[in-house]
């Protein structure tokens, strides 16, 4: 896209105010447009002359070769890191491994200091800070210009969000901007070393297919990450790294949202994210009341209880309950499915659980090709005789513990 400012222009400012962008200034008498332009056309409708033009451009050759380096925002919620921001760190220092590149972080925000130093020792290589006081709480505009501005200052190759309420709002602003693309809700990111290009891997068409998309020709590569989907960072002891202050420029913004307060919304006591065990119900369930049977097996696992998506439109379960790609995605040390067939929607939210226990009664289920374990049978039989089998063994256990302490 390109856009052009004639001859015609007389100077009159009407296109000015327009822009949210702050992307038009007088300069001897006329209007110009700046870099900040996002080709969103508002001047053009308002120019009573039209002496500005909005038109497509061949797709030029850019030089990608000045921009290196991962980097990953480090979004802060209620002055934490996200727990997303460490998951990110991991699966961004395969990357930067695979590139040969430094693995960055973006640190934004007010008074950022010690959380810059605590990346450190998860073995990032650098830390860019913007620290503000236009930045102490979240908004769009502010944000969005200070982290443009980062980018443009260091030219990361590749940049991850999470896919949260900020990243998904911060990520796409951010893209645009820059005029590149942005693939969202990743499962999967891999290099494709012949081209050192970011394979951005997403389930696509109602999680039908899962689609690799490719930014071949414009840089920054960005993606946002669903948090659970990648594996944690840990600390390094050798770790060794730098932290480098920006300052933004807010002179030119034109901000035109205030943040006047803001209420904590009250958390589910479903907490699937966290959950190291998930029983979760399908379509094979058959009813709201069987649903019970679930709820049994994961009291008696210490567990929490999950759905299908199926089961979650059928109203037999609240969607807090929902695993998959519309819902949570989760990662447990054991996932038990129970009468799921194994679509893709569902698969996306779970399959990167360390034991999954499949249960179903059709043997050509596709949630069979994922399991670790797999039951052939009737949930309504098999579920009751593992519940029978684990209280047995509670009560054993709880027996023994008593003996012992009369014995001691």
């Amino acid at each position: 896209m390109n856009l052009e400012i004639s001859d015609k222009c007389t100077g009159c400012k009407k296109c000015i105010p327009v822009c949210p962008f702050g992307a038009l200034e007088m300069k001897e008498g006329r209007a110009e447009v700046n870099e900040r332009c996002t080709y969103c056309g508002a001047c053009v409708d308002v120019c009573p002359v039209e002496a500005i033009t909005l038109h497509k451009t061949s797709a030029e050759n850019k030089d990608l070769s000045s921009y290196e380096n991962v980097w990953v925002y480090g979004e802060l919620t209620e002055g934490e890191l996200a727990p997303v921001v460490y998951e990110l760190i991991g699966e961004g220092r395969k990357l930067a491994d695979s590139l040969e590149e430094k693995l960055c972080v973006a640190l934004l925000g007010c008074g950022v200091e010690d959380k810059a130093e605590k990346l450190i020792d998860y073995g990032v290589d650098t830390v860019y800070t913007v620290d503000h006081s236009r930045l102490e709480r979240y908004n769009d505009e502010y944000y969005t210009e200070s982290f443009t501005q980062l980018i443009q200052s260091h030219k990361p190759s590749i940049i991850l969000l999470g896919a949260t309420t900020i990243g998904r709002s911060l990520g796409p602003r951010t893209s645009a901007r820059l005029k590149t693309g942005l693939t969202a809700d990743c499962t999967s990111l891999k290099i494709d070393k012949d081209k050192q290009n970011l394979l951005q891997v997403r389930p696509a068409f109602s999680g039908n297919i899962m689609a690799t998309i490719v930014c071949e020709n414009h840089r920054p590569q960005m993606a946002t990450v669903r948090p659970g989907v990648m594996e944690r960072a840990a600390p390094r002891e050798d770790a060794r790294g730098e932290i480098i202050d920006f300052e933004p420029d807010f002179s030119h913004l034109k901000v035109h949202t205030t943040l006047l307060d803001s209420q904590k919304e009250q958390k589910s006591e479903v907490n699937l994210g966290e959950a190291e065990i998930i029983v979760s119900g399908g379509r094979g369930v058959g009813s709201e009341e069987d649903f019970s049977l679930i709820r049994e097996l994961a009291e008696v696992l210490g567990g929490a209880v999950g759905a299908s998506r199926a089961a979650v439109d059928k109203g037999w379960i609240s969607e807090d309950h929902q695993v998959g790609q519309t819902g949570t995605t989760v990662s447990p040390r054991v996932y038990i499915a129970c009468g799921i067939s194994g679509a893709v929607q569902h698969l996306v939210g779970m399959e990167n659980s360390d034991i999954i226990i499949a249960i179903n009664s059709d043997p050509q289920a596709p949630i069979f090709q994922h399991a670790t374990y797999g039951l052939v049978g009737d949930l309504f039989e098999i579920i009751p005789l593992l519940i029978e089998q684990l209280g047995q063994k509670e009560s054993s256990s709880g027996a023994n513990t008593e003996q012992q302490e009369k014995t001691g």
